[in-house]
């Protein structure tokens, strides 16, 4: 982080000094909302949530060296004092990306994939990078990211997310996007929203905070993606697989661990890449960050190299990893909606068909669906069951329940649990090696906890 005073973050943010016996002293560390987290020069950021009140471990963070909290009230340690901590941390933010910070911003939105886009420009960007970390994508994580760069820092990658109509414009009021990503408009969160529609207007506020002289990359195999390059003057690159598409991917091919490669087709010429990344749908999100690259100033084969050596950097995404005894766990669980899981499914297909080995699928709900929430998971019912995947665990509740419905199983190859450790038993009993087993559910069922266990593959015995 740029350092900052006590006294000018007060001045930036509104805020008044409390207890703090050096109003010179500075903030160069980024700031953090856990106070095991806080290290010297950092600032803690007390948030009130469900459950806890950052306020109450301000002290722990002050210990642990940072020079003070970010707080409502006075604390009896070193604090800046505001009406509201989000609005300010966000004045923060936005006063260090607009007069300290020359990197370029990349604000990256859609309904899927964002993360793994993410990743992929952070590696295929030249210079010095920094990137949200895990899904730190909204009002607390963009802030939190800035604090991260330094003042040498080339790029800023900044994913968007947003669950109601006028979210992501607010998160451009703090740092105004250069580059603008749009990967898909899908159902996510669709019950808040009330409909794809609704999503589309909410991702396009991305685009339209461009400058004329900015750059908007959208994907041209998406209805509702393409129309946005009317929603801004700045130039607008496509990418896809669509003929159309500026930046594109032909000859597709999928190895036996289910990962693709394929020929980037660009204005300036063609190069082969090889995916290390699992699932097909990462085509496209490499071919935005593709775009991006092009766009740096690499050559077309600088950036099908850098492509090629990119690695998953974000935990829980089509996360593999293969036990000691050959089964192999893809844990995909951080989470899920009607568009993602059949591109997860379809992973999970062609890994196993590629190295003949039996494929599993552990399935938890969706979630944010509103009234589409019982048709939505009968379709993934039925979309897992004609995969013919050889074993479907459907773990929870009703949302399950539909998916069973939807899978309409006359072969004795799906089955209904009622939670993750009745799934985990079965599973310990049926695995065989060279099992591929793929782990998908939204985020709030916390079935990637379940993906970690099964990597145990000798559970500990019981007392008797």
């Amino acid at each position: 982080m740029h350092p900052l005073s006590l006294s000018t973050i007060a001045a930036v943010v509104s805020g008044k000094l409390t207890d703090v016996p050096d109003p010179d002293v500075q903030v160069s560390e980024p700031s953090v909302f856990d106070s095991r987290e806080a290290v010297p020069g950092s600032l803690f950021i007390a948030l009130k949530g469900k459950s806890s009140d950052g306020h109450d471990y301000a002290a722990t963070a002050i210990v642990q060296g940072a020079v003070a909290a970010l707080a409502t009230r006075p604390l009896g340690v070193p604090a800046i004092v505001v009406d509201d901590v989000l609005q300010a941390f966000a004045r923060l933010g936005h006063h260090l990306n607009s007069e300290w910070l020359t990197a370029k911003v990349v604000g990256i939105t859609g309904s899927a994939g964002k993360t793994s886009t993410k990743d992929f420009i952070a590696q295929v960007l030249p210079g010095t990078v920094v990137a949200t970390p895990q899904s730190f994508n909204n009002e607390i994580g963009l802030p939190l990211t800035i604090t991260m760069a330094q003042d040498d820092t080339d790029y800023l990658v900044l994913e968007m997310g947003a669950r109601h109509i006028g979210d992501i414009r607010d998160l451009t009021l703090i740092a105004r996007p250069d580059i603008s990503v749009v990967t898909n408009v899908g159902t996510a969160h669709m019950g808040e929203f009330g409909g794809r529609d609704n999503i589309a207007k909410a991702k396009g506020e991305i685009v339209e905070a461009l400058e004329p002289d900015g750059l908007a990359v959208l994907n041209a195999d998406d209805e509702r993606v393409l129309p946005m390059r009317n929603r801004t003057r700045a130039q607008v690159v496509t990418y896809g697989l669509s003929e159309e598409a500026d930046i594109r991917a032909t000859e597709l091919k999928t190895d036996g661990q289910g990962r693709a490669s394929y020929t980037l087709v660009t204005p300036a010429g063609s190069a082969r890449v090889e995916l290390r990344f699992v699932g097909d749908v990462q085509v496209h999100n490499s071919l935005a960050a593709a775009a991006i690259g092009i766009h740096a100033g690499l050559t077309v084969e600088e950036v099908a190299d850098r492509l090629s050596a990119a690695l998953p950097r974000s935990r829980w995404r089509m996360e593999t990893t293969t036990r000691g005894d050959g089964v192999t766990i893809v844990n995909d669980a951080y989470n899920a909606n009607p568009s993602s899981m059949p591109h997860s499914l379809d992973a999970l297909a062609a890994m196993s068909r590629g190295q003949d080995q039996r494929s599993i699928a552990v399935l938890g709900r969706m979630n944010e669906l509103g009234a589409d929430s019982r048709t939505e998971h009968t379709e993934i019912g039925r979309y897992a069951a004609a995969l013919d995947l050889d074993r479907i665990i459907l773990v929870g509740g009703e949302e399950a329940r539909w998916m069973l419905e939807g899978a309409n199983d006359t072969e004795n190859r799906v089955v209904h649990v009622p939670d993750a450790d009745t799934a985990l038993e079965l599973l310990h009993t049926i695995l065989q090696p060279g099992d591929v087993v793929l782990v998908k559910a939204s985020r709030g069922v916390q079935l990637q906890d379940l993906a970690e266990r099964l990597l145990h593959p000798n559970p500990p015995a019981q007392d008797a």
